[in-house]
């Protein structure tokens, strides 16, 4: 198991300018409710959606916020000022037209998309587009974050942990698998922290472990589910603390790897493990993963196992097992990095005539699968944001 350390933080990066506090609270289903209700007559009507599984009680439902089912991405783009004005600019411009799911990481652009949107909500909640109960902001810890610029070599890279985390105390060597990641709790501790500080708010709504497979490319099994179980004990605690309000796991493969292979992640297990830490109030309820046109896995291939009787199981798709576990789904990558904006089968057109680009298209396809809750899209221009929220019309 891997040991607790002793946070001594480092000083955070800068938050919001000029050293003002951070916005108070987090999103609530009064807010958000609030903010869906004033973009009524602008959007789609089935826009919004509450962010719990699929198969969740009524009473879950009204208590749960309500995202719109087209979320702002913050993935791709250069560590420079240019992508920052445009990441700020799309997401004052999302707020202002009906989105109000912003997805980021830590590591995503050397912090500076966190940053980024961090400056955007501070200027949202100023001039009164929108309050910080309206907003659901997610952002993810496990990956070690540079911070403004990539280091120009390997040595300043491994500098740069001694500097930063090492001697610190955040976390040490033996914690980071694959050269750069690391799900101790006192590295997330940290991590969190810092995650506040760069987007200026006391607390954040999703919190996600960035792809906790990345772990067993190092360590057997028996250690990584104890590795979980720590990090699963410090995020319900931060919960208990009102530092974040949920938090789940954001994947790349091993939610989609079939049962059985070095980095298949099993749904099931998770959810064992959050009722293990904290018994079934446990606040374990969000996945994000791929699902677009050519990643379909989520929702055709058996990768999860679940348990039908006492002692019979059967395997299902994701979408499916996060259904009956409660817990909800998020598409990423709906856009596949750009590749699903043109070019597009003829039959897809025919069948969606009243959307007018392929990018509409694709994210009508994820948004509109059963059991999932958003798409998110990377967007760095208004006029991406305006265009993308057409793939909620109906005919």
């Amino acid at each position: 198991m891997t040991a607790r350390m002793t946070h001594r933080p480092s000083a955070p990066a800068a938050g919001r300018a000029g050293g003002a506090a951070p916005l108070a609270g987090r999103a609530s289903a009064a807010g958000t409710r609030r903010y869906a209700a004033r973009h009524h007559d602008a959007v789609a009507p089935d826009l919004y959606r509450p962010l719990v599984g699929a198969a969740a009680t009524a009473a879950l439902r009204d208590a749960a916020p309500l995202v719109s089912s087209i979320g702002l991405g913050t993935y791709l783009g250069e560590c420079d000022d240019a992508d920052d004005r445009a990441y700020e600019r799309a997401a004052r411009g999302a707020l202002e037209r009906g989105v109000n799911l912003l997805d980021t990481a830590i590591n995503y652009r050397c912090q500076r998309s966190e940053r980024a949107l961090g400056a955007a909500l501070a200027a949202a909640t100023r001039d009164g587009t929108v309050a910080r109960d309206e907003v659901v902001l997610c952002t993810k810890g496990g990956f070690v974050p540079l911070d403004g610029q990539p280091p120009a070599t390997r040595d300043e890279y491994r500098a740069y942990l001694e500097r930063e985390f090492f001697s610190q105390g955040v976390m040490a060597p033996g914690d980071v698998v694959a050269g750069g990641h690391c799900l101790a709790p006192g590295y997330l501790a940290h991590q969190l922290a810092r995650s506040r500080a760069n987007l200026g708010v006391a607390a954040v709504d999703v919190y996600y472990l960035h792809n906790p497979e990345q772990q067993l490319e190092a360590v057997e099994h028996p250690v990584f589910r104890d590795r979980l179980r720590d990090a699963f004990a410090f995020l319900e605690e931060r919960v208990a603390r009102g530092d974040i309000g949920r938090y789940g796991c954001a994947t790349w493969t091993g939610l989609r790897a079939p049962p059985r292979t070095r980095g298949h992640l099993s749904l099931g297990e998770l959810v064992e493990i959050a009722r293990e830490v904290a018994g079934d109030g446990h606040h374990f309820a969000v996945v994000q993963l791929p699902i677009n046109l050519a990643m379909t896995e989520a929702v055709r291939a058996p990768t999860q196992e679940v348990r039908i009787s006492r002692g019979a199981t059967r395997n299902v798709p994701l979408v499916e097992a996060a259904a009956e576990l409660g817990v909800a789904v998020v598409a990423s990558a709906t856009l596949m990095q750009g590749q699903l904006t043109r070019g597009l089968p003829d039959q897809l057109r025919d069948a969606l005539p009243h959307l007018a680009t392929d990018a509409q298209r694709a994210i009508a396809f994820s948004r509109a699968l059963p059991g999932v809750a958003a798409a998110l899209v990377g967007m760095k221009r208004v006029e991406h944001v305006e265009e993308n929220l057409g793939a909620a019309r109906t005919p």
